[in-house]
């Protein structure tokens, strides 16, 4: 190759990344759309492999199906294709825009879904589950930055320093993988929340102009989307603990980058006022209904990590309502959550989040009234 052709040649190489820059920055709804059709595309083509694989192999894991109701013959390992087609198009993306941040994010999905994909075919002890766990929100926080630096008064805690906040972020992130983990019990659920939370990240950040965050959640809705349309009931595939740990992972990470960018200083202007108040209400199921249950566990003396049946979404079908109805009904609760939120937002965290917890428990209550009134006994 002549002087002249080589130095045309890493003309055009350096300025290609600068052009899909300069796309991205002026049509940033056009990328949203083609990474979630990405993320969308390549879980609905692998679905049918990965069910027909599972079903050739007999890939299921029997330890827990005292839990299930579903028979052995539905793949618990949709999840594999959530985190390949969403691995797949945030690093594309993130490539466009040299956002390296993401690296990190990938590379605690890559772990993580190790960990889940064992679980699912050959099941794994407690204490491996906590280890790796505890591994990748170290990997997060101290690596890729994804630690909160203040409660902004929550608790009447505001600043913390680099020790305590990344203690509290690994405790966050550890608690959310496994919080939508324990709400994915029924057809399309944990699914449902999931794109929920992606979406109002999404546009939290997009708003924001935050464009490397917003194609992070871009790529999580339409993975989860694609893999919504067989578990949605009567499902055909699970996503298993490999898909409902990326998809608690990916979402604490976002939760937390979302209260960073928006907080207060008392010098500047967020996008969003009482961020983590906000981001409570987006997580608020699987939040809600983790504490609950493990609550009620350990005054009962028993380990609130040994499952049961006693999650709210288990008590609305002891009330006869089927998962499609479950999954509106929760969702709907959701969106009405988030909106309240938002439109009270200058009220401060701690009201709203006492009024979250207000909302949740007044739902939960009305729900043991109708148990007891259908079944005396078993509320």
């Amino acid at each position: 190759m002549s002087n002249a052709k080589s130095t045309s040649f890493l003309i055009f190489v350096q300025t290609v990344p600068v052009l899909f820059t300069d796309l991205i920055v002026a049509y940033p709804i056009v990328f949203y759309g083609a990474i979630a059709l990405l993320a969308f595309a390549m879980v609905l083509l692998s679905i049918p492999s990965i069910i027909f694989t599972s079903l050739k192999y007999k890939l299921f894991d029997t330890n827990d199906l005292h839990r299930k109701r579903h028979n052995l013959s539905i793949s618990r390992l949709g999840g594999l294709a959530i985190v390949a087609s969403f691995t797949i198009s945030t690093l594309l993306f993130s490539a466009m825009i040299n956002f390296k941040e993401a690296n990190y994010l990938i590379v605690s999905c890559i772990i993580l879904s190790a960990l889940g994909l064992k679980d699912d075919v050959y099941g794994t002890n407690t204490s491996t589950k906590f280890i790796l766990q505890l591994l990748v929100a170290g990997i997060l926080v101290f690596f890729g930055n994804f630690r909160l630096s203040s409660l902004y008064g929550v608790l009447n805690i505001f600043d913390m320093n680099m020790m305590w906040g990344g203690l509290f972020s690994i405790i966050l992130i550890i608690f959310l993988n496994n919080a939508f983990n324990l709400i994915d019990g029924i057809d399309g659920l944990a699914g449902s929340i999931g794109i929920l939370a992606g979406l109002s990240f999404g546009i939290a950040f997009a708003t924001s102009n935050q464009i490397p965050y917003a194609f992070i959640s871009f790529a999580l809705i339409g993975a989860i989307a694609g893999f919504l349309k067989f578990n949605w009931y009567p499902a055909k595939i699970f996503m298993g603990d490999t898909g409902a740990l990326i998809i608690g992972l990916t979402t604490a990470a976002l939760a937390i980058k979302f209260i960073e960018i928006n907080k207060f200083t008392g010098n500047n202007e967020p996008t969003f006022y009482s961020a983590p108040a906000i981001a409570v209400a987006i997580l608020i199921v699987p939040i809600f209904d983790s504490l609950r249950v493990f609550t009620i566990r350990i005054l009962k003396r028993k380990s609130p990590f040994i499952g049961d049946r006693d999650h709210i979404h288990h008590r609305l079908e002891r009330l006869g309502l089927k998962p499609d109805q479950i999954v509106w009904i929760t969702t709907m609760l959701n969106v009405f959550i988030i909106a309240c939120t938002i439109l009270l937002q200058h009220l401060g965290n701690f009201l709203l989040i006492v009024l979250l917890i207000t909302i949740c428990a007044i739902y939960n209550g009305a729900i043991t009234w109708r148990l007891s009134k259908a079944m005396p006994g078993k509320a």
